[in-house]
């Protein structure tokens, strides 16, 4: 069992960052692959970004390349998501998940992934 904790989530304007964080419990953090996600009122939940376990490989949605870095500190045995220039349409609640399997790249369907957080909330406003 793993249990994830996201937090850092809040109100910006746009052009401002944030960074989200993600706690793992119940096992080594680098030894899953963590992949964020998030979703939107009326939409379905998406893929932002990722990263492997054991190593640092790490994919980007298209939307945040650039824009949004994911990393990782075993110490803490947490994984960080550093989101800057954000904008409205980055507005959503933003859910951490956990797959055990090993990946050559995380894999960027929700329902591939063994757990998951309960969320927090970025609200963006122009």
């Amino acid at each position: 069992q793993v249990q994830l904790v996201e937090s850092g989530g809040g109100s910006v304007q746009a052009g401002g960052s944030l960074r989200l964080s993600c706690a793992a419990s119940g096992r080594a953090i680098y030894m899953v692959t963590i992949g964020w996600f998030r979703q939107a009122p009326g939409k379905e939940r998406e893929f932002v970004a990722g990263i492997v376990r054991i190593g640092s490989s790490t994919l980007y949605a298209d939307s945040v390349k650039g824009r949004f870095s994911v990393s990782r500190d075993s110490a803490k045995n947490t994984v960080y998501l550093q989101m800057n220039s954000l904008k409205p349409e980055d507005t959503a609640v933003y859910y951490c998940a956990a797959d055990a399997s090993l990946v050559v790249l995380p894999r960027t369907t929700p329902d591939e992934y063994d757990y998951s957080g309960e969320g927090t909330q970025v609200t963006v406003s122009s």
